[in-house]
C-alpha cells in the first residue's frame, strides 16, 4: 500500500485519498468476512505525512474582457444554441449545470424570474434568478430554436440537453482562455470593483451560502429586488463594453 500511495500522495492528493479510501473499504470488508483482523490503512498516515493541497482557481477573464468574449462567440456561432446558453450563463452568473438543465417550467418570462429548484442547486436551496432584458431576449431566441416539445431550454440538434463539456469546447474553439465557471469570478470582480452594491447582495446573486451562522439566522431575505438592479447593471455593462469594442 505504501508503494502504491507514496508516489501520488503529495503530487495528486485528491486521487491518493480516494485510492486510500477504496483500499480501506476492501480491507474493512475482509475484516467483516473474518479474513483479516485489522486494517493497515489506519496506520499509513504517519508514514505518508500531511498533504498540502495546491489550490488552483478555474480560469477566468478580467471583467473588462467578458463582452469581447461574448462577441467572439457570437461571431463564431451566430444564433446557435451554444452561443445562447453561454451568454445566458454569463448574464445570470449561474453555474453551468444549472444553465444546461434549465427548464421552461422554471422560467416566468412575464415576471422576469428563473426559479431554480433546490434539487438542481449546489446548495440544495431554491434560488431565484432575476432576468435582465437581454437574458429574456436570449430565452426568446432559444424558444425559436426549440426542438419539438422539449422541456429543456437549451437543447442540442437532437433535442437533448447540452453535455457538460460542450460549453468548454466552444470557448476553446474561439480561443478564449477561460472556462464557463470562471465567468462567475468575472462577475464577482466587476461587482466589487465597479459597483457599490453591498457584499451580501453580490453573494446572494451567486447563490453563495452565508457561512456565519449568526448572520445566516437573521438574513431571511434573498434580496431579490436589489439583485435585479445588480443584474441589469451587469447586462448594461457588458452591452456598453461590447459597443466600445465594436467602435
Amino acid at each position: 500500500m505504501l508503494e502504491t500511495l507514496s508516489p501520488i500522495w503529495h503530487t495528486r492528493p485528491k486521487v491518493a485519498r480516494a485510492v486510500r479510501r477504496r483500499i480501506g473499504a476492501v480491507l474493512e470488508w475482509a475484516i467483516a468476512m473474518d479474513w483479516r483482523t485489522d486494517n493497515p490503512c489506519d496506520r499509513l498516515l504517519p508514514v505518508l505525512g500531511p498533504q498540502h493541497d495546491v489550490v488552483t482557481h478555474r480560469k477566468a477573464l478580467p471583467h473588462g474582457e467578458v463582452a469581447a468574449a461574448i462577441a467572439k462567440v457570437r461571431a463564431a456561432k451566430p444564433g446557435k444554441v451554444d452561443t445562447l446558453a453561454f451568454e445566458f450563463l454569463v448574464l445570470t452568473a449561474a453555474r453551468g449545470g444549472e444553465v444546461r438543465g434549465a427548464m421552461w417550467s422554471e422560467i416566468d418570462q412575464d415576471a422576469g424570474v428563473w426559479t431554480i429548484p433546490a434539487s438542481r442547486t449546489k446548495t440544495a436551496r431554491e434560488h431565484r434568478v432575476p432576468l435582465s432584458g437581454r437574458a429574456l431576449e436570449i430565452l426568446d431566441a432559444a424558444r425559436k430554436l426549440r426542438k419539438g416539445e422539449s422541456p429543456i431550454v437549451f437543447v442540442n440538434e437532437r433535442g437533448k440537453p447540452l453535455t457538460r463539456k460542450r460549453p468548454g469546447r466552444l470557448l476553446q474553439s474561439c480561443g478564449i482562455s477561460a472556462v464557463p465557471h470562471g465567468f462567475r469570478s468575472s462577475f464577482r470582480d466587476w461587482a466589487a470593483e465597479k459597483t457599490d452594491h453591498p457584499r451580501e447582495v453580490v453573494e446572494a446573486a451567486l447563490a453563495h451560502v452565508v457561512q456565519n451562522k449568526v448572520e445566516a439566522a437573521y438574513l431571511r431575505t434573498d434580496l431579490f429586488e436589489r439583485r435585479r438592479r445588480l443584474m441589469e447593471e451587469w447586462a448594461a455593462y457588458l452591452a456598453g463594453q461590447r459597443a466600445g469594442t465594436e467602435t
